[in-house]
């Protein structure tokens, strides 16, 4: 029995070293294939987080039932209405529409745009009224560089959310009617800009945005209504390469213009900064 113990040895060992020598490419070949998504970084993103207007879920002084549907975002305030993001972009001379989908429950719809002459896109996500929490929380997960995502466009992968060298958020200032209890800092040392439009949103977001080291280029210091041409013309000043005083200074002809508040008015409510 030991003599056919020694014969089979070398047998046994060879079939182990075999094994092992096989199935480590197999190992390799899948850590490879992730490595494999490769973000273009020839281009540059902007993702605008949008909490849709919403009577019923937000404490917010209420609009027209049919513009105020938080679960509606084809006649919502901030997306499907004259001034919304997804409107007032498919407008815009700067950007042309590359898709719109529905993504699900939270979620409702998500479009994305290239500008017309630089090498951006925009991406665009309308999130349940309901749901606004999760919005404001994954905006500042963006902002950290905690919530990282990709999409396939145009025959390129881009990133998004955290990925996004400036985000956004257009809605109502859910943080003056919830806290948040969870931190968000920084985790990959990267600095982003941000545009907050939501009523009072530097005294309310401040503590948290704080943590996640983005730069607030602009926003607000009083009440407002977060329509699109605010952002739109920020980020025109911001594609040209303009400093923050001068995005800020867009945004606020923007505002004023479409309320007639002076520009004195509307340069006190938009501020840029800390």
């Amino acid at each position: 029995m030991n003599k056919n113990y020694y014969t089979l040895s070398p047998l046994f060992l060879f079939l182990l070293s075999f094994n092992f020598f096989v199935s480590k490419p197999e190992k390799q070949f899948e850590l490879a294939s992730k490595s494999k998504v490769t973000i273009d970084s020839a281009s540059k993103t902007i993702h605008i987080f949008v909490a849709l207007c919403d009577n019923k879920y937000q404490g917010i002084v209420p609009v027209p039932p049919k513009i105020g549907n938080g679960q509606d975002p084809n006649n919502n305030l901030y997306w499907g209405c004259g001034y919304g993001i997804r409107t007032y972009f498919k407008k815009s001379k700067e950007w042309k529409l590359l898709r719109t989908q529905k993504i699900d429950s939270l979620k409702l719809e998500r479009i994305v745009f290239k500008h017309t002459t630089k090498n951006y896109y925009l991406v665009a996500d309308a999130y349940n009224g309901k749901f606004i929490k999760q919005c404001t929380i994954d905006f500042l997960n963006a902002c950290a560089g905690k919530l990282k995502d990709t999409i396939h466009i145009q025959n390129k992968i881009i990133g998004i959310g955290g990925h996004s060298k400036l985000v956004s958020y257009i809605g109502h200032d859910g943080l003056m009617d919830f806290d948040l209890k969870i931190p968000f800092p920084n985790i990959d040392n990267k600095k982003r800009d941000c545009i907050i439009l939501a009523c009072v949103s530097k005294h309310y977001f401040a503590p948290y945005l704080e943590q996640t080291k983005a730069y607030p280029l602009v926003w607000t210091t009083g009440l407002m209504c977060p329509e699109a041409y605010t952002v739109h013309d920020a980020i025109t000043g911001y594609i040209n390469g303009e400093n923050a005083e001068s995005c800020r200074t867009r945004a606020a002809l923007a505002y004023h213009g479409k309320h007639n508040c002076g520009i004195k008015g509307a340069r006190n409510l938009l501020v840029t900064g800390w």
